[in-house]
């Protein structure tokens, strides 16, 4: 009788528990695991982002430090690939660049390239 007693005592407390609970649960911890992956995903990304600060910011200063080179490599650079850009009708129609032995830098046309006239220039006296 004492054994009974007990195990009766068990058996009413576990019907009185609900029955959705472990349903529950299982959301809330599916929910907690995703809340737990985008603060993790949140953390490395801002240790990465700590990390880069510095050389971000250095490579600012570069940039800052470059800027009247290029501006002034555009004004020298900017008519000559006018230029080019005239003479060539289309970059596709061409192989990449060879260079020579000597030196040289050819662009040689595709055979399958479409029969292309430029435009006519001015004259030249040699």
């Amino acid at each position: 009788m004492k054994r009974i007693i007990p195990s009766a005592a068990f058996a009413l407390s576990l019907s009185l528990l609900p029955v959705g609970l472990p349903a529950q649960e299982a959301e809330e911890t599916e929910e907690d695991g995703f809340s737990l992956m985008e603060e993790g995903a949140r953390l490395i990304l801002k240790g990465i982002m700590e990390e880069m600060e510095p050389a971000i910011e250095e490579f600012e200063g570069l940039a800052e430090e470059l800027r009247p080179a290029f501006r002034e490599l555009a004004v020298e650079m900017g008519p000559a690939l006018i230029e080019l850009l005239e003479t060539v009708d289309s970059f596709s129609n061409y192989h990449p660049p060879e260079v020579l032995p000597n030196g040289d830098i050819i662009l040689r046309r595709r055979a399958d390239a479409p029969y292309w006239v430029p435009p006519e220039g001015e004259e030249i006296d040699l």
